[in-house]
């Protein structure tokens, strides 16, 4: 059975390792000339996808290359005295097993583990689908597929081409973000540093096995802004007006847009579909179930997705009727769990009153300063992200196809 899928950062290339794993034969195809290195932010696998990624091997890689972050100083707009706060106390709390890595390193580990048994074709893009699974290219001739699966992310080219404009799909949470990398002239490693102030908030991290720190910026805004995904002049203008002004450290990060040239802005968009699947095209991560970058999990979603569609294929023995509907039967909880949390998410981390901004900080000044088990207490009744991700129950879909769905023993949930 041949299967093509569109997207080569993090669902893609999981999805291809297992599909290759249940005996598919699969072709991905990426519109980069290669493996995207945009200075994309750091991303948080929660306990599924840590144990997933322990079954495909890449666990120790993925180790290696985390971020290290463990702790945290945060100023409020206007303070001078800021609230120091151990991150690694709130990761303990509220998960298991979790790493923060930069995305890029993720998804070149991911493109590692099966890209001797996957075709890959870069630098080019599937221009139409027709319903009996010829798929035409921008650069390649025509192809015929069995099944087609987007894997291309919030601007999905294959939800566009089978389903329709990403407007019947999208919501917009109120809020946009923003990532810039720059010189690590702080020497910054595992820490981050932050800057809040009403509805706009600033950071900057780094590792030791980064080139170059990375700043963040989240900022609230009542309306959508006038911009196109693309055009990069016009959203480094709309950040900028955005932040000037916040901090004099804030200024001198922003003074790094008119040099650099991997920027990444966006909003932050959930997705919100009926259905993922339409004949024999479905859709994963955040092409299909977007909850919303930077506040929704959204690439732990991803990766429990792919390993489920996957799964459900093996299951279906190729019956994509059948496996399309338990796999989106398996994900419909999550999804919604992780809407529900990148809503809340957004409301703690963008700040809209005085008020919110000093919660934030007593807050984060309160789980440092009590001892472990009442700060893991408080930690688990606040930490919404954390915990709907951490409780995800994904069944087990052994390579060899024999998967019981009556019999699963939900391994990958173990803790």
């Amino acid at each position: 059975m041949q299967i093509l899928i569109s997207g080569a950062s993090v669902a893609g290339p999981v999805l291809a390792y297992w599909l290759t794993r249940h005996g598919f034969s699969v072709t991905v195809v990426e519109r980069a000339p290669a493996l995207r290195k945009t200075g994309g932010h750091a991303v948080d696998l929660y306990q599924p996808a840590m144990n997933i990624s322990e079954k495909m091997g890449v666990l120790p890689r993925i180790e290696e290359r985390a971020t290290g972050a463990n702790r945290m100083t945060l100023y409020r707009e206007g303070t001078r005295r800021p609230v120091r706060v151990d991150l690694s106390k709130i990761f303990r709390a509220t998960s298991g097993r979790h790493v923060e890595i930069m995305r890029d390193d993720l998804s070149e580990i991911y493109y590692d583990a099966a890209r001797d048994d996957v075709e890959y074709v870069f630098g080019d893009s599937i221009t139409a689908i027709s319903p009996d699974g010829e798929v035409r290219f921008e650069n390649s001739t025509p192809r015929r597929f069995d099944l087609v699966v987007g894997a291309d992310g919030l601007h999905s080219n294959v939800r566009r081409l089978v389903f329709g404009d990403e407007s019947r799909f999208s919501a917009f949470i109120g809020a946009y973000l923003g990532v810039l990398p720059l010189p690590n002239t702080s020497g910054l490693d595992g820490e981050l540093l932050i800057h809040v102030g009403i509805g706009r908030t600033a950071g900057i991290y780094g590792a030791r096995h980064l080139d170059e720190a990375r700043a963040l910026f989240l900022f609230r805004s009542e309306r959508e802004l006038d911009y196109h995904h693309r055009d990069v002049p016009r959203q480094k203008k709309l950040l900028r007006g955005r932040f000037v002004g916040l901090h004099p450290d804030v200024d001198r990060w922003l003074e790094e847009l008119e040099r650099t040239s991997t920027f990444y802005f966006d909003s932050i968009t959930q997705l919100r579909m009926d259905t993922w699947s339409r004949g024999r095209v479905t859709l994963v991560g955040d092409a299909g179930y977007c909850p919303g970058p930077a506040v929704g999990g959204s690439t732990t979603l991803g990766i429990v997705g792919a390993y489920v569609l996957a799964g459900e294929l093996a299951r279906a023995g190729g019956d994509h009727e059948r496996a399309f509907l338990a796999y989106e039967r398996a994900m419909a909880e999550h999804v919604r769990g992780s809407r529900t949390a990148a809503l809340s998410a957004a409301k703690t981390l963008i700040p809209m009153s005085r008020l919110g901004v000093q919660g934030l900080a007593h807050g984060a000044r309160l789980i440092s300063a009590l001892p472990a088990g009442p700060s893991r207490a408080l930690l688990r009744l606040t930490t919404k992200t954390a915990r709907v991700h951490n409780s995800m129950t994904v069944d087990d879909y052994p390579p060899n196809g024999c998967a019981d769905p009556a019999t699963a023993t939900a391994e990958l949930d173990a803790s």
